[in-house]
């Protein structure tokens, strides 16, 4: 695979995320974690019947394997859809958006040490600009300590969902890894639907409703999620986390494309700031050249053994 094709596709499935702001108001009627359960249905089939039609090698699960699905099935997606649709009863959009834009910051700095390595300061730094970017363009809204504890376990289900699969990716691959966790959550999301709304949250979708689903089952979670795993297999939590900040780019532009609503300053600069720290982070550090290597190494060869 190209060098460039995981940063690619780590762009692609955050811009693609950021759609489903736009696409998630024609829905906003129905039930939500009725509506998830459809949309990571959908995924779920989908994403199994590639793996079926790619005739991968089988793999066996081991205890630790179904603990680590089912850990990120309900953080990383039903966690997170709780969390956040909570988190709206109490703050604003801005303030959530602004407290999830820390994603990329967080894996900066948790990526590396479960890799038992060092975070890279030049990542550090870009995945702050990223979050500045995402906090610029959500507004640095205000609301209330409720709302922000809420937005909390909204952003560590957003951390869970990349840092649970890590350990995942080496043996099962992106495609079960995404497609796994997909069918878990659907039964979680049901049972949430039940207790909170009861049964008036299991009803069928009008037509519009249900392209809506299809277009959110299909490519904000199941294309989405692979190219999201595929990168972060690729490129690393810390360096993968960096496209998190797209998110709000991809809602921005979508906004613009369908005609509802304009671009404001923050809006613009936010993205500056998250396009910015992309570049940043993506830079590799400057190495000696070849040139200046042999000369160091001819020096070096030049300099008298010590006597015996």
């Amino acid at each position: 695979m190209r060098p460039s094709a995981a940063p690619v596709g780590a762009a692609s499935a955050m811009l693609l995320v950021g759609t489903s702001t736009a696409v998630s108001a024609t829905i906003a009627d129905y039930p939500v974690f009725t509506g998830q359960a459809l949309r990571y249905a959908i995924a779920a089939a989908i994403l199994l019947a590639v793996v079926g039609h790619q005739r991968l090698p089988r793999v066996r699960l081991t205890a630790r394997d179904m603990l680590l699905l089912v850990a990120l099935a309900a953080t990383g997606l039903a966690g997170f859809n709780l969390f956040l649709v909570e988190a709206t009863r109490h703050a604003g959009p801005a303030m959530i958006g602004t407290v999830i834009g820390a994603v990329p910051l967080v894996l900066a700095l948790v990526g590396p040490l479960m890799e038992r390595r060092r975070p890279a300061p030049r990542t550090v730094g870009a995945a702050l600009v990223v979050a500045l970017g995402a906090a610029v363009a959500a507004g640095l809204g205000s609301g209330s300590l409720t709302g922000l504890l809420l937005s909390l376990g909204a952003l560590a289900g957003e951390v869970a969902f990349s840092l649970l699969a890590i350990p995942l990716l080496p043996k099962l691959g992106p495609l079960r890894v995404a497609a796994y966790p997909a069918a878990l959550s659907v039964p979680m999301l049901l049972a949430a639907g039940l207790a909170l709304d009861g049964t008036a949250s299991l009803r069928l979708p009008t037509p519009g409703q249900a392209a809506a689903f299809g277009y959110l089952g299909a490519i904000v979670t199941a294309a989405a999620f692979f190219l999201w795993y595929d990168a972060l297999r690729r490129l690393g939590a810390d360096r993968a986390g960096l496209f998190a900040g797209l998110v709000p780019v991809g809602a921005l532009l979508t906004t613009l494309a369908l005609g509802l609503g304009q671009a404001g300053p923050a809006d613009v600069a936010g993205t500056l700031l998250v396009a910015a720290g992309v570049v940043l982070g993506l830079r590799r550090p400057k190495v000696r050249s070849r040139a200046h290597r042999r000369a160091t190494d001819a020096a070096e060869r030049t300099i008298p053994a010590p006597s015996p």
